[in-house]
């Protein structure tokens, strides 16, 4: 008998310890990540049961007559334990259907897991999303490096490597977050527009998730001149957030990160992410920043939307 019940508070420890060991759940689906911005987002996460033990979860907001799976995430999907077959994930859908439109929901957004950040093979939702014709209407391009089968750096980024080399900058991991953000922030105010997370926020998250949130910075004498900001999803590192300073990117100091990056912290996992390079809905494509993507090796793989009607 599968049950679905609304997840509460004091279940939060059944919840990730289910994330941590299901065949398709990463850091961003604990509840210290989902709800570290509750106050953005009405919470309305399922728990999916069979015989009272918890075989399924799906984290989602609340958004006026729709349901977000999630809002405040790239992407949400249905959370699987290894035991779970098709049939049943074919009922759980139809069950989250009714338990929704007896709500008075009129739709569900669902944001689909990219395969390669599955532990196993996850993609029985898919399915069940055909057999209730939901409708995918959007749909980003993510750029992703094959570390096991890398494709070599263009020669402009090689260039760039060796130049920071020969200037001695150097590349060092930062617990402190504080300098590296008021770069990020001076740098996305260009394009007006600013850091999802405050830095109370990723400090918080930071602390939260030691080792899944990481800074890696290059510095010219002490001077910070670029950084990334890594999520560790295990299998995938994810770049969250990437910048240079001027002085950096005269010399190509992100190159520099990227590439020590790749080819030293990270080299035994299986993918390295750069995220999307879309804008309107995945309606246009951005191309020159897409191309710095690929000129470090990196290549495509969809990020999809469905809309499912209640």
């Amino acid at each position: 008998m599968i049950a679905i019940n609304k997840y509460n508070k004091p279940q939060n420890k059944d919840w990730d310890l289910f994330v941590e060991n299901s065949k398709n759940g990463i850091f961003l689906f604990e509840r210290n990540y989902l709800d570290y911005h509750n106050d953005r987002f009405i919470d309305h996460s399922l728990l999916v049961t069979k015989n009272e033990k918890i075989i399924a979860l799906f984290p989602a907001n609340e958004n006026g007559e729709e349901i977000h799976s999630h809002g405040g995430l790239t992407f949400g999907s249905l959370i699987m334990s290894f035991e779970l077959k098709a049939t049943e994930v074919l009922e759980i859908f139809n069950l989250v259907k009714e338990y929704y439109s007896k709500l008075g929901f009129k739709k569900i957004i669902y944001k689909a897991i990219p395969s390669v950040f599955h532990k196993y093979a996850s993609e029985e939702d898919l399915y069940a999303l055909f057999r209730m014709d939901a409708q995918l209407i959007r749909r980003d391009i993510s750029s992703v490096i094959d570390l096991k089968h890398k494709i070599r750096f263009s020669e402009t980024k090689r260039q760039s490597v060796t130049k920071c080399l020969k200037n001695n900058i150097s590349f060092s991991e930062n617990e402190n977050f504080g300098e590296y953000w008021e770069l990020l922030t001076e740098v996305l105010s260009k394009f007006n527009t600013k850091p999802v997370h405050s830095l109370e926020e990723i400090t918080k998250l930071k602390s939260d998730f030691q080792k899944n949130i990481r800074l890696f910075e290059a510095r010219d004498q002490g001077k910070l001149i670029a950084g990334i900001v890594i999520y560790d999803f295990g299998k995938v590192v994810h770049t969250q957030y990437m910048a240079n300073s001027q002085e950096g990117r005269k010399i190509g100091a992100l190159d520099f990160v990227n590439h020590n990056l790749i080819e030293e912290v990270f080299k035994d996992r299986d993918y390295y992410s750069f995220g999307i390079s879309t804008e309107s809905q995945g309606r246009e494509l951005n191309s020159g920043l897409i191309q710095q993507k690929e000129m470090m090796g990196a290549r495509g793989i969809a990020v999809d939307f469905y809309a499912i009607q209640l």
